[in-house]
């Protein structure tokens, strides 16, 4: 399913919606208001935002380091009212595109190992599980590492 949301830079002006989808997805290893202040205007982190008429839907951070051609997405969350619409895919092509477009080859992400829609979206979009890490997660979950390599 082809998303109808609005996929774009992330402004200041949609904090509180982030803050709200950042904080109503995840019940561990939430980002602080003041993180995703920082996010939104840092030239090291890419966040991005699905609107659907004036609503944020959603939002994904994809994280830079200089000197390195490894885009990392560090947090991708969907309102819970606007699951399986593919807001999701949505936002992670954006996210993949804004890394392409600092030149880099290769995303990288982790995902909780027991969260199989999240799983099932990486692998249906061309991710290769490249690892386990073990209590990565506040409340003691692993994760797992994905990887894609991306054309030009």
């Amino acid at each position: 399913m082809k998303s109808a949301a609005l996929i774009r830079k992330a402004r200041k002006a949609d904090l509180d919606s982030v803050e709200e989808i950042e904080n109503s997805v995840f019940d561990s290893d939430q980002l602080s208001r003041a993180s995703l202040r920082r996010y939104i205007s840092v030239p090291s982190a890419a966040m991005i935002v699905a609107q659907e008429d004036k609503a944020i839907t959603g939002y994904a951070l994809v994280g830079f380091r200089k000197g390195s051609k490894i885009g990392r997405l560090y947090s991708i969350a969907v309102d819970k009212t606007r699951a399986g619409r593919g807001v999701g895919r949505a936002l992670l092509a954006a996210s993949e595109e804004a890394a392409r477009k600092r030149k880099c080859n290769l995303f990288a992400l982790e995902v909780r190992a027991d969260n199989p829609r999240a799983i099932a979206l990486y692998e249906k979009n061309g991710y290769a599980m490249t690892g386990r890490e073990e209590d990565w997660y506040e409340d003691g979950g692993d994760a797992l590492r994905f990887e894609k390599k991306l054309s030009r």
